[in-house]
């Protein structure tokens, strides 16, 4: 009997703790979605920031969270350092050229073809409208440890996309060779953006020549 009469307050604990339950989980999706919000800013505002000095100057914390329109605290609850942010604009960076280069070779029509896409889609990073942008991230990723020595952060990500094209042109070793062809793909794209020089039709015929040797047996 005693056991009888606590299971309704046992039941009735186990309503209230789903209510519970329920409510914090909303409370912490509304929350996330907040801090996504903010990390968002942060990450746009760096990139803003690190733009408009170039490769004469850091940015400062003060500039990127006056340019996102946050605070020093909602900066620091999501990036233990400057360095921190740097390395997840990186990402982000790298992020969006895989998914540009991904839509570029979706609409080709064959694997040499799909080849072309991804290196007109990797130069193009050259371009004078985006170059500069290019060169200061990879200029501030410099410091951080977020750029290993001579390894460009993108290498991996850029490598992984060709290794179907790469396959399908009867590539002996495509995952081997792919990721030599970007890495003398990214190579090239740092000679140019240190140079300051747009990519000619040339640089890119020479490179996708380059790309489809290593790419096809023998």
């Amino acid at each position: 009997m005693e056991n009888e009469m606590r299971a309704p307050k046992a039941a009735e604990a186990d309503g209230h703790d789903d209510v519970a339950v329920r409510i914090a989980r909303r409370t912490l999706a509304a929350r996330g979605a907040g801090y996504a919000d903010e990390v968002r800013r942060l990450l746009d505002a760096g990139l803003a920031v690190m733009d408009r000095c170039g490769t004469e100057s850091r940015p400062r914390v003060a500039d990127i969270v006056a340019e996102a329109g946050l605070s020093n605290d909602a900066f620091y609850r999501h990036f233990p350092s400057k360095d921190a942010l740097v390395t997840a604009i990186l990402e982000d960076g790298t992020s969006r050229l895989g998914r540009y280069l991904e839509r570029r070779m979706a609409r080709a029509a064959d694997p040499e073809a799909r080849v072309r896409a991804w290196v007109g889609g990797v130069l193009a990073q050259a371009d004078p409208d985006v170059a500069a942008t290019t060169r200061a991230v990879l200029w501030n990723g410099g410091g951080t440890g977020g750029l290993a020595a001579g390894r460009h952060p993108a290498s991996a990500t850029l490598a992984a996309l060709l290794v179907e094209p790469f396959a399908a042109l009867g590539c002996p070793d495509p995952a081997g060779r792919a990721t030599l062809a970007a890495h003398a793909a990214l190579g090239r794209l740092a000679d140019l953006l240190w140079a300051g020089s747009a990519p000619t039709p040339a640089d890119g015929e020479a490179l996708v020549a380059f790309l489809l040797a290593s790419a096809r047996p023998g």
